[in-house]
């Protein structure tokens, strides 16, 4: 299927499930849920978090079963069978979440602080005009789309986590959602010689989050995000903000992470790590399968237009790195940084059982890059 029709299909199933789900909403329901395309609110829409805070937007909580299952098919539009399977398996995780906390975590300012009903949507501009884009998320969930032209241009950042990262089942396995984008980053960094683990291995010490954080833009010397920082503005209780930072603090001290630690996996210009020039036939598979867990989030019509972005020669230009253990069930980091890509995994806290993953482009995230020659193009 040629790009620009598969990226057409895709828009148009996004159209109209998007009209499924205002058709069916109250007033008051749809001003939440849906935001008109201005200036004013262009800094919403590039506001994206992925902890337990207010996202923005109409909550699942608030809609019917009808509305709710007409949202799901709106996420499912953009999203792989894949992706949407593992989307939905993260959704499931708070209530595991709620009982390994006890029934008793953190409450986040809200009745519920683990509560599968807080994922949000938000539409901004109107299904089928020139420019519209919307959002859903929640807890270890965002996704972001923009369609312009009638086609959609962007659905970076693309973020899913999972805490636990890994539950047992019935049956002696493991409920694993993000298990394999884990296990083939392993498998890469077990297969370097020392040479080019020389220059893959950042440190031996994982950060205790992805180091872009949720900001708008990522960019040269960005650091990791303190947790307390990561949700809709501080807490106005002092108490309930002071226990975020201190549990941000004390997993620094239990890995005894160093301001050195955090120096070595800041993002930079020049991307760090070993190039995939570097590598061998095996190991270029290994990578383009480890970069397919990104680029395959999105719709079947479309993953091959992005996997295309580094197929052949374009892939040397792609690095590899790691921090943390090699180790199976250690804690670990790797990120993936080429022209146009930013890639994370983190799977550091709780004893290496909570996980982060997280595909950008720092050109076009939010379509920024697309979005601008537009407004040249037609607003000058």
């Amino acid at each position: 299927m040629p790009e620009c029709s598969a990226a057409r299909v895709v828009a148009d199933r996004m159209i109209d499930t998007a009209e499924a789900v205002l058709a069916s909403l109250d007033g008051t329901q749809r001003d939440q849920a849906a935001w008109p395309w201005s200036e004013a609110t262009e800094d919403e829409r590039r506001r994206w978090f992925y902890t337990p805070t207010d996202h923005g937007g109409l909550p699942v909580a608030a809609m019917t079963p009808r509305q709710y299952q007409r949202t799901m098919a709106l996420v499912a539009s953009g999203l792989s069978e894949a992706a949407y399977t593992t989307v939905t398996t993260v959704m499931g995780l708070e209530n595991l979440l709620d009982r390994t906390e006890g029934f008793a975590g953190f409450d986040f300012a809200r009745e519920r602080g683990r509560d599968p009903g807080q994922y949000r949507l938000r539409i901004f501009g109107e299904p089928g005009a020139p420019v519209w884009g919307w959002r859903f998320g929640g807890h270890h969930v965002s996704l972001n789309n923009l369609v312009m032209g009638g086609e959609l241009v962007s659905a970076t950042p693309c973020f899913l986590g999972a805490d636990p990262a890994g539950s047992p089942l019935l049956g002696a396995t493991t409920l694993r959602p993000l298990g394999g984008v884990e296990d083939l980053g392993r498998a890469l960094v077990r297969s370097l010689d020392e040479e080019q683990r020389s220059k893959a291995v950042l440190g031996t010490r994982a950060p205790v989050d992805i180091v872009g954080g949720n900001r708008t833009r990522v960019g040269p010397g960005d650091r990791v995000v303190p947790l307390g920082d990561i949700f809709r503005g501080r807490f106005a209780d002092p108490e309930r903000q002071a226990r975020m930072d201190d549990s941000y603090v004390a997993i620094k001290r239990y890995y005894g992470i160093t301001e050195a630690d955090n120096a070595a996996v800041e993002l930079t210009a020049e991307p760090r790590g070993v190039p995939a020039s570097s590598l061998n036939s095996d190991q270029r598979g290994q990578l383009l399968a480890l970069l397919g867990c990104y680029t395959g989030r999105v719709p079947e019509e479309l993953i091959e237009r992005e996997a295309a972005r580094y197929a052949g020669p374009l892939l040397d230009q792609v690095h590899f790195a790691w921090a943390g253990s090699i180790e199976p069930g250690g804690a670990c980091y790797y990120r993936l940084q080429g022209p146009r890509l930013l890639v994370e995994y983190d799977n550091a806290p709780r004893q290496a059982n909570h996980a982060h993953s997280v595909w950008r482009d720092p050109e076009n995230d939010f379509g920024a890059d697309v979005l601008g020659a537009h407004l040249a193009a037609h607003h000058a």
